[in-house]
């Protein structure tokens, strides 16, 4: 973060002085003289129980819902949402900057499509970029404080769980160009239908922005996009998409395509992924990068240079086994797409073990019934499936004669899968990140042979 007044960054909460500010930190562990620290009230940890600690060791403002003992009132700044403030403060120190930046949002391949528009504006100059999925009212701020002079390019990733949250995020970045990877069943819960996801998702951008939208999600392109948008269509199977992908190979290193461009012709691609996902993803980002200007051949060619974060999509053998760890994150469209990487394997015998999937709400029997169907369709040779809910997957997946079979613990993972998997096996691990299939997978790989 570069030095900004204080008065500046917190204009709109409160009547500061103008003294430097170094950092604006929520980890009392963080705290170091000439910052602002934020407290935030959880269900284990309050933020408030560390503010005087904060002020003692050099915070110059301390952001709270309530006054603290042990701060003086002139250096608390009361506030009712400490989101909402984090927010102000971001969108207030991002007026400092004028990069060109990209949003991405969607139910599903965010996180894939913002390392990809990474890889693509990194070959313009200096970017900035989320990291991992800090996605939220504090994710969001924190990327922008990351923001200096010589940031030249940027890309945030936006995520969300109710109506409302994107508009907020947006008037804080203030993206010049968006994209929505899809309109999936993530966040029914709290959103209800998949029509009122796609109006919280189109919250995702200013007045006469383009915005990047996928032509082959089957909600998307009956959509009313608000005039105010411009939007460029990009897809495989829809003949009249504004950037396509054509003669797409895929296979377990990667994978080649043609990029048609109606604005600007036909490039050759190549991306370091499996799975007909991946190319969604990658088109994506090379649709916005190039309708903010940037050079089409350069856009098509940095696509090659896509590096995969933690542990999604992400391929690696062991013990002569092969292994797609995609232990990040699971929803039924992530699911299908990564059913058909495993299937596009080489590998003569194909298992999957797969975990609940959260956040579905209503809809989560048929999301894990259509995931076992999905698993049959695959032609995968047997499934692990983990969790109350993956009860529904199991019998699904057994009923179109798959052997498969349904665990409530740990343990009994591991001993099927000790069971189950041998040398030459492809193997797919995916579920919510909460299920901790991470966890599973490295105890079981000490068990394998090394090198």
């Amino acid at each position: 973060m570069q030095t900004i007044p204080a008065n500046q960054l917190l204009a709109g909460l409160t009547l500061a002085e103008p003294v430097t500010i170094r950092a604006v930190v929520t980890d009392s562990r963080k705290v170091e003289p000439g910052c602002v620290f934020v407290c935030f009230p959880g269900e284990r940890v309050d933020g408030h129980d560390y503010a005087a600690g904060a002020y003692r060791s050099g915070a110059e403002y301390i952001v709270a819902n309530h006054p603290v003992e042990g701060v003086p009132a002139d250096r608390t700044v009361i506030v009712p949402d400490s989101g909402k403030a984090m927010i102000r403060m971001a969108s207030n120190y991002r007026m400092l900057f004028n990069p060109r930046m990209i949003g991405v949002t969607g139910s599903v391949g965010k996180t894939t499509t913002k390392e990809f528009c990474y890889a693509v504006l990194s070959a313009f100059g200096k970017t900035l970029k989320t990291e991992g999925n800090q996605n939220n009212d504090i994710g969001v701020p924190n990327t922008l404080f990351r923001l200096t002079d010589d940031t030249e390019y940027a890309v945030v990733e936006m995520g969300m769980d109710h109506a409302g949250e994107i508009e907020r995020l947006t008037r804080c970045a203030r993206p010049s160009a968006g994209i929505i990877t899809m309109i999936g069943v993530s966040h029914l819960e709290n959103l209800g239908t998949r029509e009122n996801i796609l109006k919280a998702k189109l919250e995702i951008l200013p007045d006469g922005a383009p915005l990047a939208l996928n032509a082959d999600n089957d909600l998307l392109p009956t959509a009313s996009i608000p005039s105010r948008l411009r939007p460029v269509w990009f897809g495989i199977d829809a003949a009249n998409a504004d950037v396509r992908a054509v003669d797409v190979v895929t296979g377990a290193n990667g994978t080649t395509f043609k990029i048609i461009d109606t604005q600007y012709g036909t490039f050759d691609a190549a991306i370091p992924t499996a799975g007909i996902h991946t190319v969604y993803d990658a088109l994506a980002a090379y649709a916005a990068a190039t309708r903010l200007g940037l050079d089409a051949a350069r856009c098509a060619a940095a696509l090659a240079t896509y590096r995969t974060t933690g542990m999604r999509q992400h391929i690696v053998e062991k013990g002569g086994i092969t292994f797609i760890e995609d232990c990040y994150n699971a929803n039924p469209d992530s699911m299908k797409a990564a059913l058909s990487v495993l299937k596009a394997l080489p590998n003569a015998r194909k298992i999957a073990l797969l975990g609940d999937m959260l956040e579905l709400g209503g809809a989560s029997e048929e999301g894990h019934r259509h995931t076992g169907e999905w698993v049959a369709d695959a032609g995968v040779d047997a499934l692990i499936a983990y969790g109350p809910r993956s009860a529904a997957m199991a019998e699904a997946a057994k009923a179109r004669g798959v052997a498969a079979v349904h665990c409530q613990t740990a343990e009994e993972v591991l001993q099927y899968v000790r069971q189950f998997v041998r040398p030459g096996d492809a193997v797919l691990v995916k579920a919510s990140h909460s299920m901790g299939l991470e966890h599973l997978l490295q105890e079981y790989y000490k068990e394998l042979p090394q090198g």
